[in-house]
């Protein structure tokens, strides 16, 4: 039985800080990776309207087995769709693709400038108090915008996914999460499967019979963030969540922080 991801508390909800991100995920694929995922421990699966794959992952959520109550699930609604009764909509029609009755988080996917976010943030919360969602949160946010969401919400923003990895660590996004009391959620966080053959990683690896990606996940965790690296084959799942097992010195990790080249 592999360990279980640690979890990332904010504003009332408990986030696994490891999970299954299903972006570009299609069909028979997407609901068995759900389903390898589940079945090999992870208890968080990201998803989202513009995906087009709710369906499936709704499948695989019933065919793993796992109870509902301790699985993460989120999805988003697209940014065409932030508007006051857009976005409510587009929960509800989430929803019934997932054939859920609740997710645990719901996320504006991309701010949009034409729609207020006033009116984006009034919706998001409107959405959780008629219990389509437990939490709310945002994604691809900056800070400025991320301190306006914050400051607009009549509920806890509880996270903002965004890209990050080694080489784009966003640092200082990161640390205005924190000062808000809010979860960061890295999307791509093995960049795009690029940091795979990355010298340092594999060294770091090394050292602890560790893979790059391995050792690029295990920075996250070890940040307090919470990664959602998307992955399809059974070896790469297993592969993924075996990071519990050990830990990254503060030099390697300082010297993985130095390879960021922007934020």
């Amino acid at each position: 039985m592999s360990a279980a991801a640690p979890l990332v508390t904010a504003g009332g909800a408990r986030v696994p800080a490891l999970g299954l991100g299903t972006w570009n995920l299609r069909g028979r694929e997407c609901a068995e990776a759900v389903v390898n995922a589940l079945r090999l421990g992870y208890r968080h699966v990201d998803t989202a309207a513009m995906y087009g794959n709710e369906r499936e992952v709704g499948e695989g959520l019933r065919a793993a087995g796992v109870p509902r109550d301790e699985v993460f699930v989120t999805t988003k609604v697209w940014s065409s769709d932030i508007g006051q009764g857009d976005l409510q909509r587009s929960a509800e029609a989430s929803l019934a693709r997932l054939q859920l009755p609740i997710v645990d988080l719901l996320l504006i996917h991309w701010p949009n400038p034409s729609i207020p976010l006033k009116d984006s943030i009034a919706a998001l919360c409107e959405a959780k108090r008629r219990g389509l969602t437990r939490h709310i949160g945002v994604s691809n946010f900056s800070i400025e915008l991320l301190r306006e969401a914050a400051a607009l919400s009549s509920e806890p923003i509880v996270a903002n996914q965004c890209e990050c990895h080694p080489r784009y660590d966003q640092s200082a996004l990161v640390e205005e999460c924190r000062k808000l009391g809010v979860a960061f959620v890295s999307h791509r966080p093995l960049g795009k499967g690029a940091l795979a053959s990355d010298p340092l990683l594999r060294r770091v690896g090394a050292a602890h019979g560790k893979s790059a990606a391995q050792v690029a996940l295990r920075w996250h965790i070890q940040r307090g963030l919470v990664a959602i690296p998307k992955a399809a084959r059974r070896a790469h799942l297993e592969e993924n969540f075996a990071i519990f097992d050990f830990e990254v010195s503060e030099r390697d990790m300082a010297e993985i922080s130095a390879m960021s080249r922007g934020a």
